[in-house]
């Protein structure tokens, strides 16, 4: 315990000075979190003399019913917190307020981005807290008795941030530590009752001490502000559904209940709970914000740190909501360290496998409350079939299509139903990107698949042509495009005859660079032709979606797949004319076009061809028909 000494006036740390100069000037962005910080360095005050009291008896006594008093006085501009905790001697003082030996202000300062929000947020992980009273306060005044000191051991340390400290002993009737702000003026709007209990619920609500709030000239009994005992802290078998329920509300804002949740603790040498739900909606910008994940909260020993970032929750769980509480992550390293610390990729791997536990079991339920996940979520769960190749396949399990299977009709299949229904000798299981479900239900390429009786999943999703990108295997069947690359169904599929192949080179010449081959298939039992995509090229949906997304897409020339045996290819087979051979060829390759939902180079040209051909084939009945009156006229 140090010795009685004399006030003094002392510069800060060159670096603290750097700090305060920021603090003061740069962050009223995040204001708010400079009230999360001394509480939470109350409440670490107060767990040390907690730890002290298991091994001084001096101490037995002193550690029961501490509690966080906050207190403010609107009238003199003034907000304090105090603590009954293990408080400071005057070394102790010079040592945490006045250099940088503890509070990890370098590093924090050589984190810092330019993006006040982001900045503002490092604060808590470097232990440089206690500085954040400078965003708002002209004053800073904390007066401090460590246990066992006598009352005349009293420390009082004085700043205005504006490079210097004054140290002076002063009496204390109790041990802890009282803290005073004196706000300034454009920073006085905080000292609202409403204001400071909205903040110390959303940053300090599972603090593990209560907190007291008093309003000068106002309340002649503290009132406790926070829930003292963390939901997730305590054991599964002591808590209710509706109280599960209601810290789901509390903690979303969501009005409708989650459909399922996992309790989880882990204790030994790295210790760590957390609470997971599966909520009912999804937010209206779910899909649009990819990188904003404010679902899952991540607390270290119940102070809120931020909402967990990608390296606790991935971006295809986005939608998860929950807490994750540790007591063992450090909190003085940078956001690049904690992205290598083995404990929080232990806490990623739990959240992911907890997370795909509940779907799962959603899953194999069924019914409305899946149809209702599915609808909400489906499409952000498929991003982790691209993102996570440890969790491929058991993500690809859970993904439900549309199917062309009769029995299906109106509700989704998952690959698993589709190898069910797979004949033993088959190994492939074939699907159909489209632009929308009845696009896809209507396209020509299905017309074979529907012939032979064999399954087809239509994909109408806008992320479905990258997940077949990245999930070409399944359970070893293969997943193919029936508009990819050549199509052979048949074993004994015969090559096509002089004819036909003369006939497709006629095509391709008359079309000339718009299309790169015109081959004749087998795809088509109804339809004249159809574009088919190069086995490895960009489909005509792909294309579409990266020049709506602004991105350049190369020039490529879609393939030509011809039904020779349909009646318009055997009526173009037999006309001479080149030209209008030529306009019905082009006629033809637009239609295949649109049919998969394409966009044509000039659609005016397109409407022109279509009219012409009305006309001539409208024209000789006219003809016919006036010929006919005048007949009937003349022999009359």
């Amino acid at each position: 315990m140090s010795e009685a000494f004399s006030a003094e006036t002392r510069s800060f740390d060159t670096e603290v000075h750097q700090l305060l100069k920021l603090m003061i000037n740069a962050l009223y962005s995040n204001r708010e979190i400079f009230l999360r910080e001394l509480i939470s360095n109350a409440s670490d005050a107060s767990d040390k003399l907690r730890f002290e009291a298991l091994t001084n008896e001096a101490l037995k006594g002193l550690d029961q019913d501490l509690a966080i008093d906050v207190s403010i006085d609107p009238e003199a501009g003034t907000l304090v917190v105090s603590d009954r905790g293990i408080g400071m001697s005057r070394d102790e003082v010079v040592a945490n307020l006045g250099t940088i030996a503890r509070s990890g202000t370098r590093q924090f300062l050589e984190s810092l981005t330019g993006d006040q929000k982001k900045d503002a947020s490092l604060i808590g992980q470097f232990g440089v807290g206690f500085y954040s009273a400078f965003i708002v306060a002209d004053e800073v005044q904390v007066e401090t008795r460590r246990v066992g000191a006598t009352a005349e051991q009293g420390v009082r340390w004085v700043s205005a941030g504006d490079g210097q400290y004054r140290i002076e002993p002063c009496e204390l009737a109790d041990h802890g530590t009282r803290v005073t702000l004196i706000l300034r003026e454009e920073h006085r709007d905080l000292l609202n009752r409403w204001q400071i209990e909205r903040i110390i619920r959303h940053y300090s609500n599972h603090i593990a001490f209560p907190i007291r709030l008093t309003e000068a000239g106002k309340d002649e009994d503290a009132a406790t502000v926070n829930d003292s005992q963390a939901l997730w802290s305590r054991p599964r078998s002591d808590i209710e559904q509706a109280e599960y329920e209601e810290f789901y509300s509390s903690l979303t804002g969501d009005t409708e209940k989650p459909v399922s949740w996992a309790h989880h603790h882990v204790e030994g040498s790295q210790r760590y709970s957390l609470l997971l739900y599966l909520p009912g909606q999804a937010p209206f910008d779910m899909l649009i914000n990819r990188d904003e994940r404010e679902g899952v909260k991540l607390y270290i020993q119940r102070v809120f740190i931020m909402d967990a970032a990608e390296q606790v929750v991935p971006r295809y769980l986005r939608f998860m909501r929950g807490v994750v509480d540790s007591a063992d992550l450090p909190l003085n390293v940078s956001r690049e360290i904690l992205q290598d610390s083995p404990l929080l990729k232990k806490i990623r791997a739990t959240v992911v496998k907890r997370s795909l536990d509940l779907i799962e079991k959603l899953a194999k339920e069924g019914g409305e409350r899946w149809e209702q996940f599915w609808k909400a979520f489906g499409s952000v769960l498929k991003e982790g079939v691209i993102e996570d190749f440890e969790q491929r396949e058991r993500i690809a399990s859970l993904l439900r299509f549309a199917s062309t299977h009769e029995d299906s009709a109106g509700e989704t299949v998952g690959l698993d139903d589709y190898l069910s229904r797979m004949g033993e000798d088959d190994d492939t299981i074939w699907f159909l990107t489209a632009d929308s479900l009845k696009v896809a239900q209507n396209s020509p390429h299905l017309e074979a698949f529907r012939q032979r009786g064999i399954e087809v999943l239509l994909l109408t999703d806008r992320i479905d042509e990258w997940l077949v990108a990245h999930l070409d295997e399944y359970k070893s069947k293969k997943l193919k495009s029936v508009a990819r690359g050549k199509l052979d169904l048949d074993d004994e599929a015969a090559e096509p005859d002089e004819a036909a192949s003369k006939l497709a080179g006629r095509i391709k010449r008359a079309l000339g660079d718009v299309v790169g081959n015109v081959q004749p298939g087998t795809r088509l039992t109804e339809s004249p032709g159809c574009i088919v995509a190069d086995e490895h090229g960009m489909t005509l949906q792909m294309q579409k979606m990266l020049r709506q997304a602004g991105q350049e897409v190369p020039e490529t020339k879609p393939d030509l797949e011809i039904n020779a045996g349909h009646p318009l290819l055997q009526a173009m087979d037999g006309i001479s004319d080149d030209k209008r051979f030529g306009e019905l060829s082009q006629l033809l390759f637009d239609q295949a076009l649109l049919a998969e939902g394409g966009e044509l180079a000039d659609p005016a040209a397109y409407v022109r061809r279509v009219n012409t051909l009305l006309v001539e084939a409208l024209a000789p009945r006219a003809g016919k028909d006036d010929s006919g009156d005048g007949q009937h006229a003349a022999s009359s």
